[in-house]
């Protein structure tokens, strides 16, 4: 299949993947209300482009916590990505560390923080915090041996979602053994093969590996939803011991009101990302796109960053556009890895940064420190002021 933009990748994914869990990768909440109004936010903005300028040298970097990037975008946390590709998390670390940009590596991922920090050495951590002081405590200092430099703390998950589309699909965590789910793999034999028993061959049943400081249950295990459920008590005093303790960079995810982001950067944080979870929580949620103003003007500080709907090149730059530093892209890597591994990963990233490129040509842009609201019109209210 030739692929020409992010969406083919999910294509080829939705027949390579066994339903289960294809569906536990693109769905998202109930009735998908937010999923969708993610897509539907970046469409309400339309381009004023300017011309006659010489776009012959346009840049596509950016300089995060003092560090240059290529792009700006980088791959979001995505739990259980060793399940949809094998070795899941290790295609997505060497292919960011091959093309400059970051990825951050889920708490929820099936393979050992310290391997991906092998092989990216400036790779993100991204946690759910576990539910008391001393496990937060363990889980930072092994993150911390393991030389990530900076820490995201996820913070839209005190409970879990209602994910119907995954019990409709035949997807569970823990995941249940059944003749639906056998017959979904005899059908799809290049997964079952190349992921699924090659990983159980060469390292055995997949555990989740970085909930805690140490190895967590297996996703066949019944504790799995135990481990990862108890975060309903966690509050603004667990997010300042976490500053307290971690000597590095410090991100929230999953702010999507002004007021929290400001008690966020008051309470320490470095960055904030300005995210819905792709629609996979509170369905019904603002899109992260209608809010980023307020919080750019909020905190203008820190670094504020978006996740949730980006697809192209054009929603990239209009988030940048709107006062976003960077932007963070997940579902479609994810089906990048699973059908092409990590040159399929290279691919879409290239795939993106053309389009970032040729999209600033267009625009009349050289460098993304160009952008502001006066290159986007909102369809529904006129020129931005």
């Amino acid at each position: 299949m030739q692929f020409l933009c992010l969406d083919d990748f999910e294509t080829a994914a939705r027949r390579h993947l066994p339903l289960p869990v294809f569906s536990y990768v693109a769905g998202a909440a109930e009735t998908n209300c937010s999923f969708q109004a993610n897509r539907h936010s970046f469409a309400r903005y339309s381009f004023v482009p300017r011309v006659l300028v010489d776009i012959s040298r346009r840049d596509t970097g950016v300089t995060l916590f003092g560090r240059r990037f290529d792009a700006p975008f980088g791959i979001a946390p995505m739990g259980l990505a060793a399940l949809s590709a094998y070795r899941g998390d290790l295609v997505l670390a060497g292919a960011t560390a091959r093309e400059n940009i970051p990825m951050v590596l889920s708490g929820s991922s099936l393979i050992a923080l310290e391997d991906v920090a092998r092989a990216n050495s400036d790779a993100w951590f991204q946690a759910y915090l576990p539910g008391d002081d001393a496990a937060i405590t363990a889980l930072l200092q092994r993150v911390q041996a393991a030389g990530y430099g900076t820490l995201v703390i996820t913070v839209d998950t005190p409970v879990a979602a209602n994910r119907e589309n995954n019990v409709r699909a035949g997807f569970s965590i823990p995941v249940r053994p059944s003749m639906r789910l056998a017959w979904q793999g005899m059908t799809h034999p290049r997964w079952l093969l190349g992921t699924f028993l090659r990983t159980l061959v060469r390292h055995g049943m997949p555990h989740f590996e970085n909930s805690y400081a140490t190895r967590g249950a297996p996703i066949l295990s019944p504790n799995v939803e135990r481990d990862l459920s108890d975060r309903g008590h966690l509050d603004w005093r667990h997010f300042r011991l976490v500053r307290q303790l971690w000597p590095g960079k410090l991100v929230i995810k999953g702010v999507l009101d002004a007021r929290d982001a400001c008690m966020a950067v008051d309470a320490g944080a470095d960055g904030v990302i300005v995210s819905n979870h792709g629609g996979r929580q509170l369905d019904g949620s603002v899109a992260p796109l209608r809010v980023l103003p307020d919080i750019v003007a909020a905190c203008p500080g820190v670094p504020v960053m978006l996740d949730s709907g980006v697809r192209r090149g054009s929603d990239v730059l209009k988030a940048l556009a709107l006062g976003a530093k960077f932007v963070f892209v997940g579902r479609p890597f994810s089906f990048a890895a699973a059908v092409g591994g990590e040159t399929g990963v290279l691919q879409a990233i290239a795939l993106l940064k053309a389009e970032v490129s040729r999209n600033m040509g267009l625009l009349g842009v050289t460098s993304l420190q160009q952008l502001d609201p006066g290159c986007l019109i909102d369809n529904y209210q006129g020129p931005s002021p």
